[in-house]
């Protein structure tokens, strides 16, 4: 007997536009960007994050990080960490690992 077995591949689709395309559109200012973390708490998402923050001070100025951990992995982030990323950050960054 045959079976047929279909194979989904997650691959981001194609770029539409030429690389830095978008980094033209934004003017980052001379004091830097205020960079938002938000940590899902899942085994090493925290190491994930430092290594994203560390590639992002490596290519623009960064003036101030803010990062936040959700108390656990199954629960949403709550409206009050919401609410600070959104005052305190102009980016924020949101990761899950393994």
């Amino acid at each position: 007997m045959t079976q047929r077995i279909t194979l989904v591949t997650p691959d981001a689709p194609a770029q539409t536009h030429p690389p830095g395309a978008l980094v033209a559109q934004r003017k980052i200012e001379k004091r830097g960007i205020r960079l938002g973390v938000l940590d899902n708490s899942k085994g090493n998402a925290d190491h994930l994050l430092a290594m994203i923050v560390e590639g992002v001070r490596a290519e623009v100025p960064v003036a101030s990080v803010v990062s936040l951990r959700k108390p656990h992995v199954t629960f949403p982030a709550s409206g009050a960490m919401l609410d600070q990323l959104a005052a305190e950050a102009d980016f924020v960054v949101s990761a899950m690992a393994d």
